[in-house]
């Protein structure tokens, strides 16, 4: 356990010397916007915009396709 530990601290020295590190922070922050942009968009829930429209156009087509085929 001990050492894990001195790797992962040993880890965030080289990442704090490292200006590297900065750009590998700033990909993870613009990870978290894009999640979070995502997450607006279809909600994090059954009731976000884009999944009542993905919802309903999937319903339509399936009606269609049922309507098409006579059954």
């Amino acid at each position: 356990m001990l050492r894990y530990r001195v790797e992962s601290t040993d880890a965030l020295k080289r990442l704090r010397t490292d200006k590297d590190g900065v750009v590998s922070f700033e990909y993870v922050m613009v990870a978290a916007c894009v999640v979070g942009a995502v997450s607006a968009a279809f909600g994090t829930s059954a009731g976000g915009a884009a999944a009542t429209t993905l919802t309903s156009g999937i319903s339509t087509i399936s009606a269609a396709i049922s309507t098409a085929v006579g059954s």
